[in-house]
């Protein structure tokens, strides 16, 4: 059970990892406004919806695996003290 809180926090985390990434590629490749370094068209805010709310899922969900794996030292911790 100790492995698998570790590694389903590592997962999460990597997996955020993979998805900000991704949305921050997609954020990067968008053209620019017209006025500005030769672009092609205006971004519109639906353009950026998707790829700055995963980067804020991203965000929330490597905050839960740091959580966990903080939770699980705790307990680890706790139970050496008790069998201690």
């Amino acid at each position: 059970m100790i492995s698998n809180v570790l590694n389903s926090a590592t997962s999460l985390i990597s997996n955020a990892q993979q998805k900000a990434s991704t949305a921050a590629q997609t954020i990067a490749n968008l053209p620019v406004q017209a006025q500005e370094v030769g672009g092609s068209k205006d971004v519109g805010s639906a353009d950026l919806f998707k790829p700055v709310l995963s980067l804020k899922e991203a965000e929330l969900e490597t905050s839960a695996g740091a959580k966990m794996i903080k939770t699980h030292e705790k307990m680890l911790g706790s139970l050496l003290d008790v069998t201690a």
